[in-house]
């Protein structure tokens, strides 16, 4: 049985890009499919360079809606070089 995990409403209010300090939320359906769509075709890398190993179960999107940062096991990955490019 997989487990469903979902990053705490209160941690995604006080959580910011590292980057750029805007605000992020909680990918909506759509956002995760189009981000898997790209993951499944191969042509998504992280900004460290890496191909992710997997679909996203869960992301966070910065405000502006250029980059999402990948969410592993319910926790969120906020690192510059683990987020992607939308």
């Amino acid at each position: 049985m997989s487990e469903k995990y979902t990053v705490s409403p209160d941690l995604i209010e006080i959580l910011v890009c590292p980057e750029t300090k805007q605000p992020v939320h909680l990918a909506n359906a759509e956002e995760l499919a189009s981000i898997n769509t790209r993951v499944a075709g191969g042509d998504m890398r992280n900004r460290g360079g890496n191909k992710p190993e997997r679909a996203f179960d869960e992301a966070l999107i910065r405000e502006d809606g250029q980059i999402a940062y990948p969410v592993e096991d319910g926790i969120p990955v906020m690192l510059i070089e683990e987020s992607i490019e939308l």
